[in-house]
């Protein structure tokens, strides 16, 4: 039993790592300015109400944007997200992830 938890840990470690290659930053990054800066600013630090993105990790904000795409409401500006989400693919919100995470700080 331990062997098959340890092996699938494993598998699901080496898929992870595959994911984290086919990344692509600046794919994320256009698709940041043409739709969330105008909300959370170009340099991810938050304009008005919108949240400061800048800063966060990858992992935070893949498991935000999902829920949004999924349209579970997660706080006040979930029906301003949602919308904006819906439509992202898990290569789209792999890219945006990436390039907060890594280009914005």
């Amino acid at each position: 039993m331990k062997i098959r938890m340890l092996l699938a840990f494993g598998a699901a470690m080496s898929l992870n790592a595959a994911n984290a290659q086919d990344v692509d930053t600046d794919a994320g990054k256009t698709l940041y300015l043409d739709v969330c800066a105008k909300c959370h600013g170009p340099t991810g630090k938050g304009l008005a109400s919108f949240p400061k993105v800048a800063g966060q990790d990858a992992d935070y904000i893949s498991s935000r944007l999902e829920q949004y795409r999924a349209k579970e409401k997660v706080g006040p500006n979930s029906p301003l997200m949602i919308p904006n989400a819906v439509n992202l693919s898990d290569e789209d919100i792999a890219n945006l992830s990436a390039h907060i995470a890594e280009d914005l700080q």
